[in-house]
C-alpha cells in the first residue's frame, strides 16, 4: 500500500478474480453454442422447413394422408438434427476439457496464493462514513488500523469480488 492510501492492490484483485470467473463460462458457453453452423445442419434445417412448408399446403381432406408422412418426415429430420448437434456438442466438449480440468486447481491456488500474500496488509483502505455498519466485517484480518479509514481485508475482498463478478458474468450472459 501507497503512503498516501492508494493501492493497485484492489482492482488487480478483482480483475483477476474476474477473471477466474469469465474463463469457465466462456468454455461452456463456446462448449454449448460454439462453431458455425455446418453444411450438413443448414441442409437439414432447409429440408424441414420445406417439408413443414409442403404439409401446410395440403390442407384439403384428399391430402390428409400425404400432408401425415410429410410431418412424420419432418420430425424423423427434426431427430436427426438433434442427434447430429448432440454429436457436434460432445466434440466441442472434449476438445475443451482438457483446458477445464484446470479451471478449478488455478481458480484455488490463486486464491490460496493471494490469501497467502495479503493475510496481514490491507487491500483497501476506504473512508468509515461509506462503510459505516460494515467496517469491522470488511476489516477482518487486514492488519493495520486508522482513524478516519477502514482497513479491507484479503478474505472480504476475495468473497467481495467473487460475488460482484459472478453477477457480472450472469448479466453479460456468458
Amino acid at each position: 500500500m501507497d503512503d498516501d492510501g492508494s493501492s493497485l492492490a484492489a482492482p488487480t484483485i478483482f480483475i483477476l478474480v474476474a477473471l477466474l470467473q469469465f474463463i469457465p463460462r466462456y468454455f461452456e458457453h463456446q462448449i454449448r453454442n460454439g462453431g458455425a453452423t455446418s453444411a450438413e445442419e443448414k441442409k437439414l434445417r432447409a429440408e424441414i422447413k420445406q417439408l413443414l412448408k409442403e404439409a401446410g399446403s395440403l390442407t384439403q381432406p384428399s391430402t390428409f394422408a400425404q400432408a401425415a408422412k410429410l410431418r412424420r418426415t419432418a420430425a424423423a429430420k427434426e431427430k436427426e438434427l438433434a442427434k447430429y448437434q448432440e454429436q457436434q456438442m460432445l466434440e466441442r466438449k472434449s476438445s475443451y476439457d482438457p483446458y477445464m480440468k484446470y479451471v478449478t486447481p488455478v481458480k484455488a491456488l490463486s486464491y490460496l496464493l493471494l490469501g497467502v500474500w495479503f493475510w496481514k496488509y490491507p487491500v483497501a483502505a476506504i473512508s468509515k462514513e461509506i462503510l459505516q455498519p460494515f467496517g469491522k466485517m470488511l476489516s477482518w484480518k487486514s492488519g493495520g488500523s486508522s482513524e478516519e479509514k477502514v482497513m479491507i481485508g484479503i478474505v472480504p475482498w476475495l468473497v467481495l469480488c467473487t460475488r460482484v463478478s459472478k453477477l457480472i458474468c450472469r448479466k453479460v450472459n456468458i
